[in-house]
């Protein structure tokens, strides 16, 4: 047998199809294609459009998704089309299963159309810091029906994109402005209030983290059970490493309080013993 004759052997045959090493060859061949595409059009077009619009990565990275599953879309469907397969009997097929199985299949639908969206819409992109359900983390990774976060403890964890969409998302890098942060400390009464703010605010300008405009600021919050009750605020651009600044600024307010002779209270609390010949 000669080489066309190997290709063009059919060792499969139900019915009226038939299924050979050439068609199965053109199929792989089509989707090889689509990946070599895309480097090429990565490299020779959207590198140069990035770097001249000056594109952030959140938007690079989702225009290369959605490229991507378009690309990878259209040559699934050709290469299935190559081996002979007929769209129109495999999508009535698949109708007459999505009828079963769309109901327990609701919310891996939810989350794909929410992938496409934020993929499109942009509104969460990798890189970003966000809060959702409690869990702070920077985005590193959308796919197309979950995302990767990164916690603050160097955990990843996996979200539906759903939740990125419907629930509520607080996205800190949407802001151009830097974040406000707060240390409370509460000292003695009969303690200096004035030292105490001027202590303060020593404190926080001597951290590099810690912006001088915004200036930091100290609120004489309350009078507390057994202490006098102070608040430290700060702006900072280090979101990610915030508790790791708070607990530098922690450290300098006891060295300068031991200087100065500025005590931070037990927790007190009177007890009253009634006898019973007070009755």
């Amino acid at each position: 047998m000669t080489f066309t004759e190997i290709l063009e052997y059919n060792f499969l045959e139900v019915g009226g199809y038939s299924l050979n090493l050439l068609k199965i060859s053109s199929a792989i061949l089509v989707l090889v294609g689509a990946k070599i595409l895309l480097i090429i059009i990565d490299r020779t077009f959207l590198e140069r459009f990035f770097r001249k619009r000056n594109v952030d990565i959140g938007r690079k990275y989702a225009t290369r998704t959605i490229l991507k599953y378009i690309v990878y879309t259209a040559a699934l469907i050709w290469a299935i089309q190559l081996i002979g397969i007929h769209l129109s009997v495999f999508w009535g097929g698949a109708a007459a299963l999505l009828v079963g199985v769309g109901l327990g299949l609701q919310q891996t639908f939810n989350d794909l159309i929410s992938g496409i969206i934020l993929l499109s819409e942009a509104t969460v992109e990798v890189g970003d810091i966000v809060s959702v359900d409690g869990v702070i983390g920077t985005v590193r990774d959308i796919g197309i029906r979950t995302s990767k976060v990164e916690t603050l403890d160097d955990i990843s964890i996996i979200i539906p994109n759903s939740k990125l969409v419907v629930d509520q998302v607080v996205n800190w890098s949407h802001k151009d402005s830097p974040n406000r942060f707060q240390v409370a400390v509460g000292v003695a009464y009969g303690s200096d209030v004035q030292l105490v703010t001027s202590l303060l605010l020593q404190a926080a300008r001597s951290h590099q983290d810690v912006l001088a405009f915004p200036e930091p600021k100290v609120q004489f919050k309350d009078f507390g059970a057994s202490s006098l009750d102070f608040v430290l605020h700060y702006y900072s651009h280090n979101f990610i490493g915030s508790e790791f600044v708070k607990s530098d600024l922690r450290y300098e307010i006891v060295e300068l309080f031991e200087k100065n002779n500025i005590s931070i209270p037990f927790p007190q609390r009177d007890v009253w013993i009634r006898s019973e010949q007070n009755k």
